[in-house]
């Protein structure tokens, strides 16, 4: 008799409960037999789009490594409504058992170890049928793709103008341009690769290098693409024309990125759960390692690449590396992981610096390069994730997590600010080449794209978007013309904006840098 009562009152919850995802709910779920239910409805309605492994297909992989941020309760209601910003549509004819059921196998864990091999990787290669469109860039150094994130649109942007925008999802990792300038890569998440051209504005062949990727990067003669995965841990090569893969590395370890140098046929990678630096002839695709101290986290790769700027232990330690011996050269201990990738540089009196946010923290701090050293901690007032500057400009840019920007002056480190639109979160500065447009993310649902004038502030063109994020301008995102950069201020400083500029003394990173900008002026 109890036993009749028990099922009789848990059917009661569970028909009560028909139409809504709450509290209640869930623990009649808890009750219920444990079959795989979750699995059998996920064959049934989402394989089709994200894999029988759950490793994406047209859509992303739906694996706990992807799904860390969402509860339960929460993807069921994701389930339920869809995703009207994507293809995915809405499956509010399944009830909540069945919804949570979905939710509860898609962040349970893999078993098997997944595989993604050379076979894989060409038979994902995806063509387009887009019509010719040509762009008719005028300057290329002006040309400014912008990331919609859940627009799930890539933008290519000219000074004030959008010229075109192509779908993409999950864009993730830094678009790379190809060497001629004439197309750009973009990665996701995910793993996929979109070649798109510049001059036709179509999408050429995608192709899916792995089920979660890093980074990517371009050979120095613009002939292959390479791919870091941390799912499955490998290097894939891949050929720029055709995006047909060349070759897969595998790895042993989780790669925190990989960098080209502009100056030789290599690139540099290190490992965060591994004490190695490694680099990879970009030619013969042959891998080299020299242990280290302890695993590298985050790095980049200094404007003359001659030194690799890293973290390690978790952010405790700044470690820099002389690339031609291998050996450390500097360390200093610090609170809060920088976030060196969104590093920003620039040249004063003299020095070369670097400015970087630091993770979870209100705070950047700026280093001088080369002679190296710690300058200054600046209190920014909440947790930033980018800081940026041009020669054109006399601040460090940074954001903090709230509405407003923060400008940090280059010479005395003084802070000011403005709020580019009140109650609405700013995030992510960049500038075009020449620096004389600045371009903010309003990074909200109903956000925009901003373009102001650098100096005086004044908004010249605004763009609805949704959740607009990285924005990749050809000279600001090349190492190559950071030496340009540099020298641009070194004529600003001691050329004093006037020709010839004679009679000098300069440092072998100056000359280098002031070379670099005058060949712009002939």
């Amino acid at each position: 008799m109890k036993t009749k009562i028990r099922v009789f009152f848990l059917l009661t919850i569970f028909l009560s409960n028909v139409f809504a995802l709450d509290g209640a709910f869930v623990h009649t779920v808890e009750a219920l037999p444990k079959k795989e239910v979750g699995k059998e409805l996920y064959n049934k309605y989402c394989a089709t789009c994200h894999h029988k492994k759950r490793i994406g297909l047209e859509g992303p992989p739906l694996l706990p490594k992807f799904l860390k941020k969402f509860s339960e309760k929460q993807l069921a209601l994701k389930i339920k409504d869809g995703f009207p910003q994507t293809l995915m549509p809405k499956y509010d004819f399944l009830n909540p058992y069945e919804l949570t059921s979905i939710a509860r196998y898609i962040k349970s864990p893999i078993k098997e170890k997944i595989q993604w091999n050379k076979e894989d990787i060409y038979n994902s290669i995806t063509s387009f049928n887009d019509p010719l469109n040509p762009l008719k860039i005028k300057d290329i150094e002006q040309v400014l793709p912008v990331v919609e994130r859940d627009g799930s649109k890539v933008w290519i942007m000219e000074d004030t103008s959008v010229l075109s925008k192509f779908n993409l999802a999950n864009v993730h990792g830094g678009i790379k341009y190809s060497s001629d300038a004439k197309n750009i890569y973009v990665p996701t998440r995910d793993g996929w690769i979109q070649n798109y051209s510049l001059k036709t504005a179509q999408r050429l062949n995608k192709v899916r290098a792995c089920i979660n990727l890093r980074n990517i990067s371009l050979s120095n003669n613009g002939k292959y693409l390479f791919a870091t995965c941390l799912l499955p841990e490998q290097i894939v090569i891949i050929d720029t024309k055709s995006m047909i893969p060349i070759k897969v590395k595998k790895l042993e370890g989780k790669v925190s990125a990989l960098y080209e140098l502009y100056s030789q046929d290599k690139a540099i990678f290190t490992f965060r759960n591994k004490p190695l630096l490694a680099s990879i002839n970009t030619n013969t695709f042959k891998i080299n390692y020299i242990n280290i101290n302890d695993p590298i986290e985050d790095f980049f790769i200094d404007p003359f690449e001659e030194y690799l700027i890293g973290t390690a232990r978790k952010g405790e330690l700044l470690r820099v590396f002389d690339l031609k011996t291998s050996k450390m050269v500097f360390e200093y201990k610090m609170k809060g992981m920088p976030h060196l990738f969104s590093a920003t540089y620039w040249y004063k009196n003299g020095n070369f610096y670097f400015a970087t946010p630091h993770i979870k923290k209100p705070y950047i701090t700026v280093w001088k390069m080369y002679n190296w050293q710690f300058i200054k901690q600046i209190d920014i007032k909440g947790d930033g994730f980018f800081v940026k500057t041009h020669p054109n400009t006399a601040y460090l840019w940074a954001d903090n997590g709230s509405d407003k920007l923060i400008l940090i002056n280059k010479e005395d480190y003084s802070i000011k600010s403005f709020i580019p639109r009140k109650n609405k979160q700013y995030i992510h500065t960049e500038y075009s080449g020449d620096g004389k447009y600045t371009y903010l993310s309003i990074y909200e649902k109903d956000g925009e794209i901003i373009v102001i004038d650098t100096n005086s502030f004044k908004q010249l063109a605004s763009y609805k978007a949704n959740i607009p994020v990285g924005k990749y301008n050809y000279i600001n995102k090349n190492r190559k013309f950071y030496p340009r950069l540099f020298g641009w201020d070194i004529f600003k400083q001691k050329c004093k904006n006037m020709l010839p500029c004679e009679n000098l003394k300069l440092n072998t990173y100056e000359k280098k840098s002031l070379d670099a900008f005058l060949k712009t002026l002939k």
